[in-house]
C-alpha cells in the first residue's frame, strides 16, 4: 500500500524552485532601469553645461570689435573662389611640390576653371584649370595649386622678361595697407624663382601729371621671402609656396598665366581675381590668433570651442571633438600602499578575472565609446547645422546629433556674438556623449557584476539542489530498470521512498504498480506449467477412452469421429508441450555447464542432417570447408546439444518461408567472433515485427494456411540459447532477390 501523506502544507519541487529563483530575474529588470535613468539625468546636465560653456564664451567676445577687425569677416556677401579661407595647419608643409602633406586637400581645395577666366588667348584653345588649397601655420601663408596644361613652356634660359611664358602671379596688400604684386615665373622644375614687380612714375618735362595718367615703369627685383617648389606632373604642373604672414593683409588674388609658345603675347588666365590691381583683389580670411587664446583657456572644459562669424567661417577652434567627452573619463587608480599583501594578491587576482574574463563578456552586449571616428565638421571652413543658423539669427539653440559615420553622438550648443547690437558671429560647443558613456558602461560593468555574483550563488544553490532531485530521479530510475528485465519479467522489488514531495509520490507509485506487475507475472509464468499439468490428466483420460473404444466392437460410421477425436488429442498434446518447452529450457540452461567444443563440426553435421530431412530443400554452405568441419579442436564454450537446438529451429523457420526452396549458409569468422548467416529468399519482415521477431508468442504465420499450431516460441527459444552463449542474433532484409538474413554471432574462446 502507498504511504499516505499525512502534513496539510507540501512544500512541493514547484514551490522550491519558484521561491529561489523568483527574485534573480527582478534585480537586472531594476539595475537596467536605474542605470538608464541615471544616464537621462547626465545628458541633461551635459547638455545645461555645455550652454553655459557658450554663453560664457560669447560674453568674453562681445562688443570687441578690434578683434573681428579682419575685412574679410565684415563682408555682406562671400564670393566662393575670390574670398578665400586659411585653414588651420596642424604642422609645417614641406615644399616639395606635393599635395600628400595638406590635410584633406582633395575636399578643400577649391576649382577653378573657365568661369574663373580673367582673359583669353584668340589664337588657341586654353586647356588651363587648377586646384587651389590656402593654409596657415606659425608664421606662414601656405598656398598649393595642381595645374592642368596640355603644354608647360618655361622662362627660357637667356630672357630677360618674365611675362611671356607660363607663371604665376600673385597680388596682395600687406597689414600696412601696401600693394605688393609677385611673379613667380620658372625657367625649369625645381626652386621657385620669385620677383617683385614695383611700378615708379617717369618724370617728364612738360607733362601735366594732374590731367593725364603719369607715365609709369615696373622695377623687377628678386623676391626671396616667396618661397616654395614648381614639380611637373603628368597633367601639368603644381606649385607649391609659402608667404610670411607680416606681408598678407586682408586682401589677396592670384592668377595663372598660360602660354602655348615661347616669347607669345597673347596669354590665358584664370584665378581667384585680377591681381594686377588693388581694387580687384578678394579678401582672405587667416583664423585670429587673439580669439583663439581666448578660446584655448575653454579646450580644458573637455570640449571642443569653435567660433564662426557671420558667414559660418571658422576664426578660432580649441580642443579636439574626439577628445572632448565632456566627463572625466579616465578609471581611478587606487591607492593600494597601506594594504596587506594579502590584500594586494586578492585585488590583484580580481583585477586579473576582471580584465581577462567579465569585461571582454560584458562587452559582447554594451558597447564601448569609439576612440576615433569621422565628422563632417571637424576642422571644416564652413560649420553647418540648424543650431549655428539659429545663433547667427540672434537664438541660442542647442542640438543633439550623429557625427557622420553614425558612430558617436555628439551635443552641440551654438550662443551668438553681438557687437554693436547685432549678430557678428556664434561660438559653438561641442562634446560627445562617450563620457556619459563611459560612466554609464561603468555602472553596468559593476551591475553585471553582482547579478553574476548573486547568480553564482544562486546557481550553485540550484546545482546543489538540482543534484539532489536528480540524484533521486536516477535511484528511481535505476530501480524501475532493473525491477524489470528486457523481457519484463520482474526481478527486484522497488522500495518505496519516504520523502514528502512530487518525486516520493512517483517512487511510491512505481512501488505499487511493480508489485502489481509481479503478482500479475507470476501469474502469467505459471500459467503455462499448471495449464500443462492441469489439462495432462484429462487428455491421458481422453486418450484411454479412445484407445479402449476401438479395441471395442463399433458400428462402421463411428470410426472417422474416432479418428478425428484421436487427432485433436495428439494436437493438444503438441500445443501443450511447445508451451512447456521454452519454461523447461530457461530451468535447464540455468543448471548447463559450458564445455569447449568446436562450432564447425556442430554446424557441419547440423547441415547435413538437415539435407537428409529436407530432401525437397537445396542448401549451399560457404565459409566451412571440409578440414575444420571435421576437426575436433574446440574453438567455443557452450552446450553443443543447445547450439543444435537453436539451429533446428532457425533452420526450420527458415525452410519453412522460403519461396524458392534454397537456403545458404556462410560461416564468417574474425579473430575473436564467429558469425553465422543464414538467408532464404522470400517476404521481408513486416515493419512492425521487425523489433518484437525474437519475442515469446510472436508469429509471423498466416494462422488460416498453417497445418499445425504455432505459438511462435521457435525464435524465442533462439533467441534464449543465443543468450546463454553470450552471443546476438538479429534479422535483416536483404534485396536482389528479396528475402531475410538471420545472423547468429558467438564469441571464441
Amino acid at each position: 500500500m502507498p504511504i499516505k501523506n499525512k502534513s496539510f502544507f507540501r512544500f512541493g519541487l514547484r514551490i522550491k524552485l519558484l521561491l529561489l529563483s523568483s527574485f534573480l530575474f527582478s534585480l537586472p529588470w531594476f539595475g537596467y532601469q536605474y542605470v538608464w535613468e541615471m544616464e537621462k539625468y547626465l545628458r541633461y546636465g551635459q547638455e545645461q553645461t555645455i550652454v553655459g560653456t557658450a554663453r560664457a564664451l560669447a560674453t568674453a567676445l562681445h562688443e570687441r570689435p578690434n578683434l573681428f577687425n579682419n575685412q574679410a569677416s565684415f563682408l555682406p556677401n562671400v564670393e566662393k573662389g575670390k574670398d578665400l579661407y586659411s585653414y588651420k595647419l596642424t604642422t609645417a608643409i614641406q615644399l616639395d611640390g606635393l599635395p600628400i602633406d595638406w590635410p584633406l586637400f582633395n575636399s578643400r581645395a577649391h576649382y577653378y576653371g573657365e568661369k574663373n577666366q580673367l582673359s583669353k588667348s584668340n589664337s588657341a584653345e586654353s586647356s588651363l584649370h587648377f586646384n587651389a588649397s590656402v593654409g596657415q601655420y606659425d608664421k606662414y601663408l601656405y598656398m598649393m595649386f595642381t595645374v592642368v596644361d596640355n603644354k608647360l613652356i618655361y622662362r627660357h634660359k637667356n630672357a630677360r622678361g618674365i611675362f611671356k611664358n607660363d607663371h604665376l602671379e600673385i597680388g596682395l596688400i600687406d597689414p600696412q595697407s601696401n600693394f605688393n604684386r609677385f611673379i613667380v615665373s620658372n625657367k625649369k622644375a625645381g626652386w621657385l624663382d620669385a620677383y617683385k614687380i614695383e611700378t615708379q612714375i617717369i618724370e617728364t618735362d612738360g607733362f601735366d601729371y594732374f590731367a593725364h595718367n603719369p607715365p609709369i615703369k615696373e622695377i623687377i627685383t628678386v623676391a626671396p621671402k616667396i618661397q616654395g617648389h614648381w614639380l611637373e606632373t603628368p597633367q601639368g604642373y603644381n606649385v607649391e609656396l609659402r608667404i610670411p604672414m607680416n606681408i598678407v593683409g586682408d586682401n589677396i588674388a592670384f592668377a595663372f598665366h598660360d602660354v602655348d609658345t615661347e616669347f607669345a603675347d597673347e596669354l590665358a588666365s584664370i584665378g581667384s581675381a585680377d591681381p594686377s590691381t588693388a581694387k580687384t583683389l578678394g579678401t582672405v580670411l587667416v583664423p585670429s590668433p587673439e580669439i583663439e587664446r581666448i578660446v584655448k583657456g575653454m579646450s580644458y572644459t573637455n570640449s571642443s570651442v569653435w567660433v564662426v562669424d557671420q558667414h559660418q567661417r571658422v576664426l578660432a577652434k580649441a580642443g579636439n571633438l574626439k577628445q572632448a567627452s565632456g566627463v572625466w573619463n579616465r578609471r581611478s587608480s587606487s591607492n593600494t600602499s597601506n594594504n596587506s599583501s594579502d590584500d594586494s594578491w586578492l585585488s590583484s587576482t580580481w583585477s586579473a578575472i576582471e580584465q581577462n574574463w567579465l569585461l571582454p563578456l560584458y562587452y559582447k552586449f554594451l558597447t564601448k565609446p569609439p576612440k576615433d571616428f569621422i565628422d563632417e565638421l571637424y576642422d571644416a571652413q564652413h560649420l553647418t547645422g540648424k543650431h549655428i543658423k539659429s545663433a547667427l539669427q540672434g537664438n541660442a539653440h542647442s542640438q543633439w546629433r550623429l557625427t557622420t559615420d553614425q558612430q558617436a553622438v555628439v551635443l552641440s550648443a551654438a550662443y551668438p556674438i553681438y557687437i554693436n547690437n547685432q549678430v557678428h558671429g556664434a561660438v559653438i560647443v561641442e562634446e560627445t556623449t562617450n563620457g556619459i558613456r563611459t560612466l554609464r558602461n561603468r555602472a553596468l560593468e559593476k551591475l553585471f557584476t553582482s547579478i553574476i555574483a548573486i547568480m553564482l550563488l544562486g546557481a550553485t544553490s540550484f546545482f546543489l539542489f538540482a543534484s539532489r532531485i536528480s540524484n533521486r530521479i536516477r535511484t528511481l530510475r535505476n530501480q524501475a530498470e532493473s525491477s524489470i528485465d528486457e523481457n519484463g519479467r520482474i526481478n527486484n522489488q522497488l522500495v518505496a521512498s519516504t520523502a514528502n514531495d512530487e518525486i516520493g509520490d512517483l517512487s511510491r507509485s512505481f512501488s505499487t504498480a511493480v508489485n502489481r506487475l509481479s503478482q500479475y507475472n507470476h501469474y502469467l509464468e505459471g500459467m503455462s506449467s499448471r495449464l500443462s499439468h492441469e489439462l495432462r490428466t484429462p487428455i491421458a483420460v481422453v486418450r484411454t477412452s479412445l484407445e479402449n473404444l476401438t479395441m471395442q466392437t463399433l458400428p462402421e460410421n463411428t470410426s472417422p469421429y474416432i479418428e478425428r477425436a484421436q487427432t485433436g488429442i495428439n494436437t493438444l498434446n503438441l500445443i501443450l508441450t511447445n508451451m512447456s518447452e521454452a519454461t523447461n529450457l530457461e530451468h535447464m540452461l540455468q543448471s548447463t555447464e559450458h564445455v569447449p567444443f568446436n562450432l564447425q563440426q556442430v554446424l557441419f553435421g547440423c547441415v547435413q542432417g538437415y539435407k537428409q530431412i529436407y530432401t525437397e530443400v537445396e542448401f549451399s554452405l560457404t565459409g566451412l570447408n571440409e578440414e575444420n568441419a571435421r576437426s575436433k579442436t574446440p574453438n567455443i564454450e557452450g552446450s553443443p546439444e543447445h547450439i543444435a537446438q537453436l539451429l533446428d529451429k532457425v533452420f526450420a523457420n527458415a525452410v519453412e518461408f522460403s519461396n524458392d526452396n534454397k537456403v545458404s549458409i556462410s560461416l564468417q569468422e574474425t579473430s575473436s567472433t564467429f558469425v553465422i548467416h543464414i538467408s532464404n529468399n522470400g517476404k521481408h519482415l513486416p515493419e512492425l515485427m521487425k523489433d518484437r521477431l525474437f519475442d515469446s508468442m510472436v508469429s509471423m504465420r498466416d494462422t488460416k494456411r498453417q497445418a499445425q499450431p504455432h505459438l511462435g516460441l521457435g525464435l524465442y527459444i533462439a533467441r534464449l540459447i543465443v543468450e546463454f552463449h553470450q552471443g546476438s542474433i538479429s534479422a535483416n532484409d536483404h534485396h536482389n532477390p528479396l528475402g531475410v538474413t538471420l545472423s547468429i554471432t558467438l564469441n571464441k574462446i
